[in-house]
């Protein structure tokens, strides 16, 4: 049984308002997200300091249990609040977030020991667009919290992770666009016109 979490716990200081409910292509940015990986998962959770705002999504909305922890401890409240034993979380700002590409990362989960399957890019490891195995996970997170560190990454080298390599990304998903995220106005209009050429050619 699988769990999506998706992360709408951003402060969007350089979009300027809340990008996850900035319309994209006619729909809000984060029900762009979730409609288009909602099949990879039983369960559906958003995860926010601002619940009221996403209300239209019908969905069970988490807020922070560390609070100003930064991205682990957004990580930590994504693990906390799935019910499911293998949880994929997403950022909110993915507007062309795969949902075959998550189906691969849960497989590779599913039919290993590892504690999560994380994809890599020129970026870095990409947290925010993986998927984790909550019973082992969740305990090295908080060990992480408890120990004062702030960094997604922090709890890496004490856990039997799987990393896809950017090669290995670019296999299941050639289009090179799974990572791209909005953060500015003037990306997120680039990022709409780009979707707008794809969905209509």
């Amino acid at each position: 049984m699988r769990t999506l979490v998706i992360q709408a716990g951003g402060e969007s200081r350089r979009m300027g308002r809340d990008k996850a409910l900035v319309p994209f292509l006619g729909q809000p940015l984060i029900q762009r997200v979730l409609e288009r990986l909602r099949p990879v998962a039983e369960e559906h959770l958003i995860t926010t300091n601002h619940p009221q705002n996403y209300l239209f999504l019908g969905l069970p909305l988490i807020t922070d249990i560390f609070p100003g922890r930064g991205a682990l401890g957004g990580l930590y409240t994504a693990l906390q609040a799935a019910r499911n034993p293998y949880v994929a979380v997403v950022a909110c700002d993915m507007p062309f977030a795969n949902p075959q590409f998550f189906q691969t990362l849960f497989e590779m989960l599913e039919n290993s020991h590892v504690d999560a399957v994380i994809p890599q890019s020129e970026e870095g490891s990409e947290s925010f667009h993986a998927v984790y195995r909550k019973e082992t996970s969740l305990a090295l997170v908080r060990e992480a919290i408890e120990e004062g560190y702030w960094r997604a990454d922090a709890w890496f080298a004490s856990a039997n992770i799987r990393f896809l390599s950017i090669e290995e990304v670019k296999v299941i998903d050639p289009s090179g666009l799974i990572f791209r995220n909005v953060n500015t106005p003037e990306e997120f209009a680039a990022a709409e016109e780009l979707a707008r050429q794809i969905e209509n050619s």
